[in-house]
């Protein structure tokens, strides 16, 4: 699977990039042996880049990977976590009382997460996720969803990270929005080498295209996408599908409908065209994709390398489904 160097540090990724949110029981749980398959199955795909976050099911996210990584040679695989969330213990008995089911992760609320973009915070954060995932450094660490909290991330997170960079603790610097805005902000104002962008540049919505991408390029900076499918909708259109986890509304059902219809026509499947879409962009070095499965992991690492003529990007364009040539 190709790799690509992010931005001006030595850190590189595969273009396919393995979303570890699932394997903290993201809505459900997943069972320890089938989350561990699920990382092999990456591992045997060709997969070499592997992201989480404390937030994702309390911690379990990093301890499962950490766990199913730990035999594997540390120099043959990039990992990426996020700062921003810190997670304090809750005392046994609001232990005891908790349903089971923590900001949408199928686990019982051992601890609360508190955001802390503070120096003191991300340096915690960072010290924690070591301990979790049992390794002595960090390839990549993200800011994680700094939107209501954009002063003290600029003011206090940002520079910590670069002293922790600096230090040789994480090898790469960035952040990790759902939105474009920000990201553009932090490739313009500061020396992060990559941004994490989840659903703003896929096949239903390229508004990363106005700012973020073209920031990036100018900058040298790197821009791995996520959420290619948008939460669902791309992947199995249908009444019901989910477009940026809710309900999607009937005019992008359609324009999703149109869209497989005339990628289908070329003898493509429509996740193979989400999924590769983003990677047209020079300044996007991979796709990141959330699997809960070995099934899930193989067929995107299939979908992703199939053929796809110029013609089906030719022909989305001349429908007006995607922007023009050039982007």
């Amino acid at each position: 699977m190709r790799r690509g160097r992010l931005g001006g540090s030595a850190v590189e990724i595969t273009e396919l990039s393995f979303g570890a949110a699932a394997i903290g029981n993201l809505f459900s749980e997943v069972e320890p042996e089938r989350a561990a398959a699920t990382v092999d199955a990456a591992w045997d795909a060709g997969i070499r880049y592997f992201d989480t976050a404390p937030h994702y099911g309390l911690g379990l996210s990093e301890r499962r990977l950490g766990e199913a990584l730990r035999h594997r040679p540390r120099d043959a695989y990039t990992l990426s976590t996020k700062v921003g969330r810190v997670l304090d213990p809750l005392p046994p008995e609001e232990t005891a009382a908790s349903d089971g089911l923590s900001e949408g992760f199928a686990v019982r609320a051992t601890h609360r997460r508190r955001w802390d973009f503070s120096a003191a915070g991300v340096r915690r954060s960072i010290e924690d996720s070591l301990d979790r995932l049992g390794l002595d450094r960090i390839d990549i660490a993200y800011l994680h969803d700094p939107d209501d909290h954009a002063e003290p991330a600029f003011r206090e997170a940002y520079p910590e990270l670069e002293r922790l960079r600096a230090e040789g603790v994480v090898g790469a610097i960035g952040a990790g929005m759902n939105q474009s805005a920000m990201l553009t902000r932090f490739v313009r104002d500061t020396d992060v080498d990559v941004v994490l962008c989840a659903g703003r540049f896929t096949l239903l919505d390229q508004s990363a295209l106005t700012d973020l991408l073209p920031a990036a390029a100018a900058r040298g900076r790197s821009v791995v996408v996520g959420g290619v499918f948008n939460s669902g909708l791309l992947a199995d259109p249908r009444p019901g599908a989910t477009y940026d986890y809710a309900t999607a509304p009937l005019n992008l059902l359609d324009r999703a409908l149109h869209l497989k219809g005339v990628i289908e026509a070329h003898g493509v499947p429509l996740r193979a065209a989400a999924l590769r879409y983003p990677l047209t962009h020079p300044a996007v070095a991979g796709v990141l994709v959330g699997t809960r499965s070995p099934d899930e992991v193989r067929d995107a690492a299939v979908q992703l390398n199939r053929e796809i003529p110029d013609a089906l990007w030719d022909d989305l364009r001349d429908q007006g489904l995607l922007p023009g040539n050039g982007h």
